[in-house]
């Protein structure tokens, strides 16, 4: 952004340190589109420098002194003239004074805590970024960077199978299982039906990833569902005794970790729903929770250390040995 006045424009630009070798990954913005963003874990070092470049050299710029920040916050869409900010970092990089030419300042955030995931949803949006600013009389000159941040968690030691059945009397009797409640992103769903009594001529049946979001607190509760998938088991009228196994791959979705009273603002949370459809198109449907979590690459000897806490500080170190700590890609292993 550029201020223009008193003779003078100045323009600030952040750089970050790893900015070369750093992994990007695509992130939606609250338009719709995905654009790609540098990707941090809890507990990394933010670091990088301000570049304040002046348009007409030798022509002074006054100021009331340079600060660079790091904001963690959540915006509520209904709610847009508040920003309810969980973390916010700030760094002092010049005192008031003025500037004839242009100067680049270094700046470091050292292992900042990062607790929660980005996000950009229905009413709702989580975002992380850096905004330098030169502080002026009328107007200030200001720079904002986004990154996108990704919470990972270890192997849930407890990870026990759903059972459920689904029950008209006298007319229909199904069990369904699946093969675990708690699913990694690029997760495979494993379950079987069973038909235990038929009585009613089913034609359709499916299954429905739904996800939940949960704005606000007490009468101002906003509720958005969203299917995110839907994964036909089977077209035409089972019979007394049929099973019918179940598989669907998550990789192909756009998914999120669950997210259980982020900073007491949102919750995101993802159902399975098994829906029948009989010849008169009634509907039938039975939903269950699942808890889906974010895993870390397979430990390289050369992992970021840095990202080996983030991941124990949720849900502590697992008896796995090939999912206890995530990793960051290797060529951004330089910084501690």
């Amino acid at each position: 952004m550029t201020f223009f006045g008193f003779g003078q424009s100045a323009e600030l630009e952040l750089v970050l340190s790893d900015g070369e070798s750093r992994r990007r990954v695509e992130h939606k913005t609250e338009e719709g589109k995905k654009e790609k963003y540098f990707l941090f874990y809890d507990g990394e070092t933010v670091s990088g420098r301000v570049v304040l470049t002046l348009k007409h050299p030798n022509k002074r710029l006054e100021h009331q002194g340079i600060k660079v920040e790091f904001i963690g916050q959540i915006e509520l869409y209904y709610d847009r003239g508040n920003h309810h900010e969980f973390v916010s970092l700030v760094k002092d990089l010049a005192r008031p004074g003025e500037f004839t030419q242009s100067q680049t300042f270094d700046f470091e955030f050292t292992h900042v805590e990062k607790p929660y995931e980005s996000y950009t949803g229905q009413n709702v949006k989580l975002r992380y970024f850096l905004r330098a600013t030169v502080s002026r009389r009328l107007n200030d000159v200001v720079k904002e960077m986004d990154i996108v941040v990704h919470t990972l968690s270890t192997y849930p030691e407890l990870n026990s199978s759903i059972k459920m059945e689904v029950g008209i009397e006298d007319c229909l009797h199904i069990e369904f299982e699946y093969n675990k409640s708690k699913y990694h992103l690029k997760d495979v769903i494993v379950g079987k039906i069973y038909f235990l009594l038929v009585r009613i001529k089913i034609k359709h049946m499916e299954i429905d990833i739904i996800k939940r979001e949960t704005t606000g607190t007490g009468p101002n509760v906003y509720h958005e569902n969203d299917t995110i998938a839907k994964y036909e088991i089977m077209d035409g009228a089972p019979v007394r005794g049929e099973s019918i196994p179940i598989r669907l791959f998550l990789a192909g979705y756009e998914l999120t970790p669950t997210m259980r009273d982020i900073n007491k603002k949102f919750s995101v949370r993802y159902y399975l729903n098994l829906v029948l459809i009989d010849e008169e198109e009634r509907r039938y449907f039975k939903q269950q929770e699942v808890v889906l979590w974010r895993k870390g690459d397979i430990v390289r000897k050369s992992m970021s250390h840095q990202a080996a806490i983030a991941s124990q500080r949720f849900e502590g170190t697992s008896s796995h040995p090939e999912a206890k700590t995530p990793n960051q890609p290797a060529e951004n292993n330089g910084r501690q």
